[in-house]
Protein backbone atom coordinates (compact mmCIF):
# COMPACT_ATOMS: atom_id res chain seq x y z
CA UNK A 1 0.00 0.00 0.00
CA UNK A 2 2.84 2.18 1.20
CA UNK A 3 4.85 1.60 -2.14
CA UNK A 4 1.42 2.62 -4.41
CA UNK A 5 0.73 5.54 -2.97
CA UNK A 6 4.75 6.50 -3.33
CA UNK A 7 4.43 5.58 -7.05
CA UNK A 8 1.69 7.48 -6.95
CA UNK A 9 2.73 10.65 -5.71
CA UNK A 10 5.59 10.56 -8.34
CA UNK A 11 4.07 10.31 -11.37
CA UNK A 12 1.63 12.76 -9.86
CA UNK A 13 4.50 14.97 -9.20
CA UNK A 14 6.45 14.07 -12.83
CA UNK A 15 2.98 15.08 -14.78
CA UNK A 16 2.52 18.20 -12.73
CA UNK A 17 5.76 19.34 -13.92
CA UNK A 18 5.21 17.85 -17.12
CA UNK A 19 1.58 19.65 -17.53
CA UNK A 20 3.56 22.73 -16.03
CA UNK A 21 6.17 23.24 -18.50
CA UNK A 22 4.22 22.68 -21.61
CA UNK A 23 1.42 25.04 -20.41
CA UNK A 24 3.92 27.90 -19.19
CA UNK A 25 7.55 27.00 -19.80
CA UNK A 26 9.56 30.23 -18.40
CA UNK A 27 7.84 32.60 -20.36
CA UNK A 28 5.77 33.78 -17.71
CA UNK A 29 7.21 32.13 -14.75
CA UNK A 30 6.32 34.68 -11.47
CA UNK A 31 3.32 35.79 -13.48
CA UNK A 32 -0.10 35.12 -11.72
CA UNK A 33 -2.98 33.39 -13.99
CA UNK A 34 -5.89 36.32 -14.28
CA UNK A 35 -9.49 36.56 -15.16
CA UNK A 36 -9.48 37.68 -18.77
CA UNK A 37 -10.35 40.91 -19.25
CA UNK A 38 -10.74 40.45 -22.91
CA UNK A 39 -10.66 37.10 -25.46
CA UNK A 40 -9.33 39.71 -28.42
CA UNK A 41 -6.33 41.57 -28.61
CA UNK A 42 -5.84 43.67 -31.50
CA UNK A 43 -2.46 44.91 -32.60
CA UNK A 44 -2.45 48.59 -33.36
CA UNK A 45 0.74 48.66 -35.78
CA UNK A 46 0.75 47.91 -39.00
CA UNK A 47 -2.74 48.85 -39.16
CA UNK A 48 -3.72 51.83 -41.04
CA UNK A 49 -4.06 51.16 -44.38
CA UNK A 50 -2.94 54.93 -45.34
CA UNK A 51 0.35 54.35 -44.44
CA UNK A 52 3.22 53.00 -45.50
CA UNK A 53 5.84 51.67 -42.95
CA UNK A 54 9.23 51.89 -44.12
CA UNK A 55 12.00 50.58 -41.87
CA UNK A 56 16.02 50.60 -42.13
CA UNK A 57 16.43 46.55 -42.06
CA UNK A 58 19.93 45.07 -40.22
CA UNK A 59 20.22 40.79 -40.56
CA UNK A 60 22.38 38.87 -39.09
CA UNK A 61 22.46 35.50 -40.21
CA UNK A 62 25.02 32.64 -38.61
CA UNK A 63 27.68 35.81 -38.66
CA UNK A 64 26.88 37.62 -42.22
CA UNK A 65 25.27 41.00 -41.72
CA UNK A 66 22.88 41.95 -44.50
CA UNK A 67 21.26 45.80 -44.25
CA UNK A 68 18.43 47.50 -46.83
CA UNK A 69 14.64 48.83 -46.00
CA UNK A 70 11.79 46.75 -45.43
CA UNK A 71 8.69 48.12 -46.52
CA UNK A 72 4.91 46.88 -45.62
CA UNK A 73 1.38 48.00 -46.25
CA UNK A 74 -1.78 47.07 -45.47
CA UNK A 75 -3.35 46.32 -48.69
CA UNK A 76 -7.01 44.90 -47.07
CA UNK A 77 -8.84 43.78 -44.26
CA UNK A 78 -6.49 41.18 -44.00
CA UNK A 79 -3.57 41.23 -45.79
CA UNK A 80 -0.17 43.08 -45.97
CA UNK A 81 2.21 43.95 -49.09
CA UNK A 82 5.86 43.39 -47.84
CA UNK A 83 8.56 44.69 -49.95
CA UNK A 84 12.68 44.19 -49.22
CA UNK A 85 15.15 46.53 -51.23
CA UNK A 86 18.54 47.27 -51.31
CA UNK A 87 19.85 50.46 -49.71
CA UNK A 88 20.22 51.65 -53.05
CA UNK A 89 15.93 50.53 -54.23
CA UNK A 90 16.79 47.33 -55.83
CA UNK A 91 14.26 45.03 -54.98
CA UNK A 92 15.00 41.72 -53.09
CA UNK A 93 11.91 39.78 -52.46
CA UNK A 94 8.43 40.81 -52.80
CA UNK A 95 5.38 39.13 -51.44
CA UNK A 96 1.74 39.51 -49.51
CA UNK A 97 0.66 37.93 -46.50
CA UNK A 98 -2.14 37.23 -44.29
CA UNK A 99 -2.91 34.58 -41.50
CA UNK A 100 -3.98 32.30 -43.78
CA UNK A 101 -2.22 32.68 -47.29
CA UNK A 102 1.07 33.67 -48.59
CA UNK A 103 1.80 34.79 -52.42
CA UNK A 104 5.72 35.56 -53.36
CA UNK A 105 5.18 38.59 -56.30
CA UNK A 106 8.92 38.76 -56.45
CA UNK A 107 12.41 37.06 -55.05
CA UNK A 108 15.97 37.29 -56.14
CA UNK A 109 17.31 33.53 -56.64
CA UNK A 110 19.66 34.08 -53.70
CA UNK A 111 16.80 34.50 -50.72
CA UNK A 112 14.47 31.70 -53.03
CA UNK A 113 15.59 28.97 -50.39
CA UNK A 114 12.28 27.37 -48.94
CA UNK A 115 14.09 27.44 -45.20
CA UNK A 116 14.26 31.38 -45.76
CA UNK A 117 10.93 32.12 -46.96
CA UNK A 118 9.25 29.45 -43.94
CA UNK A 119 11.29 31.48 -41.57
CA UNK A 120 10.32 34.97 -42.72
CA UNK A 121 6.33 34.02 -43.08
CA UNK A 122 6.93 32.82 -39.18
CA UNK A 123 8.06 35.97 -38.26
CA UNK A 124 6.04 38.19 -40.58
CA UNK A 125 2.90 36.53 -39.71
CA UNK A 126 3.63 37.60 -35.83
CA UNK A 127 4.56 41.08 -36.51
CA UNK A 128 1.81 41.94 -39.03
CA UNK A 129 -1.23 40.04 -37.64
CA UNK A 130 -4.39 42.28 -37.26
CA UNK A 131 -5.88 40.39 -33.81
CA UNK A 132 -5.31 37.40 -31.51
CA UNK A 133 -7.77 35.37 -29.53
CA UNK A 134 -6.48 35.56 -25.92
CA UNK A 135 -7.19 31.68 -23.90
CA UNK A 136 -5.23 32.88 -21.01
CA UNK A 137 -4.18 36.35 -18.74
CA UNK A 138 -1.55 36.10 -16.73
CA UNK A 139 0.07 39.27 -14.53
CA UNK A 140 2.94 40.60 -12.37
CA UNK A 141 3.43 44.58 -11.41
CA UNK A 142 4.84 45.15 -15.52
CA UNK A 143 2.68 43.62 -17.60
CA UNK A 144 -0.05 41.81 -18.23
CA UNK A 145 0.39 38.68 -20.81
CA UNK A 146 -1.90 37.13 -23.11
CA UNK A 147 -1.58 33.76 -24.14
CA UNK A 148 -3.24 32.79 -27.68
CA UNK A 149 -3.22 29.49 -29.59
CA UNK A 150 -1.47 29.25 -32.75
CA UNK A 151 -1.97 26.36 -34.82
CA UNK A 152 0.27 24.10 -32.62
CA UNK A 153 2.49 26.45 -31.05
CA UNK A 154 1.94 29.78 -28.87
CA UNK A 155 2.00 33.02 -28.94
CA UNK A 156 2.57 35.15 -25.41
CA UNK A 157 1.56 38.84 -25.95
CA UNK A 158 2.82 41.10 -23.37
CA UNK A 159 1.28 44.57 -22.89
CA UNK A 160 2.65 46.83 -20.38
CA UNK A 161 0.87 48.36 -17.95
CA UNK A 162 2.29 51.82 -17.43
CA UNK A 163 1.38 52.61 -21.26
CA UNK A 164 -1.05 49.98 -22.34
CA UNK A 165 1.20 49.13 -25.22
CA UNK A 166 2.64 45.48 -27.04
CA UNK A 167 6.45 45.44 -25.85
CA UNK A 168 6.72 41.99 -26.97
CA UNK A 169 5.45 38.70 -28.24
CA UNK A 170 7.10 34.98 -27.70
CA UNK A 171 6.11 32.61 -30.05
CA UNK A 172 6.32 29.31 -28.45
CA UNK A 173 6.08 25.35 -28.95
CA UNK A 174 4.45 23.43 -26.30
CA UNK A 175 7.66 23.11 -24.84
CA UNK A 176 10.31 25.06 -26.39
CA UNK A 177 10.62 28.91 -27.25
CA UNK A 178 10.86 29.75 -30.23
CA UNK A 179 11.12 33.33 -31.43
CA UNK A 180 11.67 36.49 -29.42
CA UNK A 181 10.20 39.48 -30.86
CA UNK A 182 10.68 42.88 -29.42
CA UNK A 183 8.30 45.69 -29.93
CA UNK A 184 9.55 49.71 -29.29
CA UNK A 185 7.36 52.44 -29.73
CA UNK A 186 6.31 56.22 -28.96
CA UNK A 187 2.44 55.66 -29.29
CA UNK A 188 -0.09 53.32 -30.76
CA UNK A 189 0.57 54.48 -34.45
CA UNK A 190 3.74 52.83 -35.06
CA UNK A 191 6.67 51.14 -33.79
CA UNK A 192 9.72 52.62 -33.80
CA UNK A 193 11.84 49.45 -33.22
CA UNK A 194 11.27 45.90 -33.59
CA UNK A 195 13.49 43.06 -33.25
CA UNK A 196 13.06 39.28 -34.15
CA UNK A 197 15.63 37.07 -32.06
CA UNK A 198 15.15 32.93 -33.32
CA UNK A 199 16.04 30.78 -30.43
CA UNK A 200 17.04 27.96 -32.40
CA UNK A 201 18.61 29.58 -35.52
CA UNK A 202 21.15 32.17 -35.51
CA UNK A 203 18.83 34.93 -36.95
CA UNK A 204 18.13 37.98 -36.32
CA UNK A 205 16.29 41.08 -37.96
CA UNK A 206 16.22 44.60 -36.36
CA UNK A 207 13.72 47.16 -38.26
CA UNK A 208 14.30 51.06 -37.22
CA UNK A 209 11.67 53.27 -38.52
CA UNK A 210 12.79 55.35 -41.16
CA UNK A 211 9.14 57.69 -42.29
CA UNK A 212 10.02 60.36 -40.27
CA UNK A 213 13.19 60.49 -42.33
CA UNK A 214 11.85 60.07 -45.45
CA UNK A 215 8.78 63.05 -45.27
Amino acid sequence: MRKSTKQYLIISVFLSLIISSCSTLNVVKGYNLEALETTEFKVPYFSNPEMDYVYKTNISVYGNELSGIFIAKKINQTTHRVVFTTEFGNKLLDFEISETDFKINFIVDELNKKILINTLKIDFRLLLRNSYTVKNQYDNKENKVFLTEDGKRNNYLFISKSNDRLVKIVHTTKKKEKINLIITSENNIFATKIVIQHYNLKLKIELNYLQTQLN
